[in-house]
């Protein structure tokens, strides 16, 4: 009787020190499924063939003139962000070797919702797409034309001139970008009385408007408007990519809408990716995130990835096998680099 219980005393102190171990063990993995760190993933986000179609509709629609028939691809890409991580989510997408873990301030800074980021991005992503749509008519040499976007209730024309004005000419200089308005205006003195010709419901008008001093520099005119540049023409541009957000689809969709407007393919026929925010004057700018956006074209089967010319380096240490990488400064370079390879010529490279 004595060993048997002894034996029982034994079992139950394994069994109590077992459970003893185990206890915290699954504390550990209820807080790693339930806590969540202050860390988003990056990681390579969907594709889309700006030459292409998505749910029925071309990516980049266009109306008003002959568009000209494209093959191969010219692919935007996107980065994926994902937010309110546990523990081994986290754990598991940073040893996956294809994301990268970042301080969630940094994509969602502090007092500001979800909602107002994602407008935020929303209208930087809409900004895009008139920008490359500019960018391709000024490229292209098509007409474009300056409407007022705003003129401020407190500014010298605030009695002259009205929201939708279209431009004509301002102290006798004809207007035809944004920034033509700008250096009309700076090089006159405050308090200088200058002719601003407006195009309005079809008719040119003439306000002599006696300028201010610009608040950054009064030295300098200043009428108070926004003058914000459009298409002139029959050329209508719809871009249809629903829930993307962010500026850097500028370049890709600047050079779809230049393909489709002209003869030949600027792909070749072949699968060229990229990325790029654009201006109006045609400048390419640097993005964020340009890794997962190489990972993500490589493996939807691009060979060549436009690279905006700030993001070289980072790009350049990073490249997944098998992807050309080329550096691009502004669109008339990104155009000549494609004809180029096209021709069996070499392009300019970020190595």
């Amino acid at each position: 009787m004595a060993s048997m219980t002894s034996t029982l005393g034994r079992v139950n102190r394994r069994i109590f020190t077992l459970l003893a171990a185990l206890v915290p063990i699954l504390a550990l993995v209820i807080l790693g499924s339930v806590v969540t760190v202050p860390f988003v993933a990056l990681g390579p986000g969907p594709t889309f063939n700006t030459l292409g179609e998505v749910d029925g509709k071309q990516v980049v629609d266009v109306r008003g003139a002959e568009v000209k028939p494209a093959s191969g691809n010219l692919n935007m890409t996107t980065v994926s962000v994902r937010d309110r991580l546990n523990i081994f989510e986290a754990i598991g997408l940073w040893i996956d070797g294809q994301h990268g873990l970042v301080p969630r301030a940094e994509v969602y800074p502090p007092g500001q919702s979800r909602d107002d980021v994602d407008k935020s991005n929303q209208q930087q992503f809409k900004d895009s797409e008139d920008s490359a749509e500019l960018a391709a008519l000024n490229f292209l040499k098509l007409p474009t034309a300056v409407q007022l976007a705003n003129v401020a209730d407190d500014g010298p024309a605030k009695d002259m001139l009205k929201k939708g004005d279209e431009l004509v000419t301002v102290d006798g200089k004809p207007i035809a970008t944004a920034k033509d308005v700008v250096s009309a205006v700076s090089s006159a003195k405050p308090g200088t009385t200058i002719p601003v010709v407006v195009r309005r419901d079809g008719v040119e008008q003439t306000a002599e408007i006696t300028l201010g001093a610009r608040p950054d520099d009064s030295n300098k005119g200043y009428l108070g408007i926004t003058p914000d540049e459009i298409s002139k023409g029959p050329i209508k541009v719809d871009f249809n990519l629903g829930e993307i957000g962010g500026p850097s689809a500028g370049l890709m969709f600047t050079l779809a809408l230049i393909d489709k407007l002209t003869t030949g393919d600027l792909s070749g026929g072949k699968f060229v990716a990229g990325t790029g925010t654009i201006d109006p004057d045609g400048k390419v700018g640097p993005i964020g995130g340009i890794q997962y956006k190489m990972i993500a074209a490589r493996e939807a089967g691009a060979e060549t990835f436009m690279v905006p010319a700030a993001n070289c380096n980072e790009a350049a240490q990073r490249t997944p096998a098998g992807l050309r990488l080329v550096k691009v400064e502004n669109l008339s370079g990104a155009v000549q680099s494609l004809e180029d390879l096209n021709s069996g010529k070499d392009a300019a490279s970020c190595s």
